[in-house]
């Protein structure tokens, strides 16, 4: 997948970036090596990556939609 504006943050990371680190915030919470302490400090590194992958899905949303309507317009015209 190309890193595109809508895939890459204003620091150059990616979704994918974002989402692999999520998977290992998980992988260490349910090891269950974890003391109360880590995993409170997983829990809260996992909220903030959760909040950058939606970022970024929502502005990918907001492109699709863009576009999207764009389609609407150009058969509207096309009918004429």
């Amino acid at each position: 997948m190309s890193n595109n504006k809508s895939n890459v943050n204003k620091n150059g990371e990616t979704l994918e970036d974002f989402l692999g680190e999520l998977e290992q915030v998980v992988d260490g919470l349910e090891s269950g090596d974890l003391s109360l302490e880590e995993s409170l400090g997983h829990f809260e590194k996992g909220v903030v990556l959760y909040k950058r992958c939606k970022n970024i899905l929502s502005k990918a949303e907001s492109r699709i939609s863009v576009l999207t309507d764009s389609l609407k317009e150009d058969d509207w015209k096309e009918e004429e």
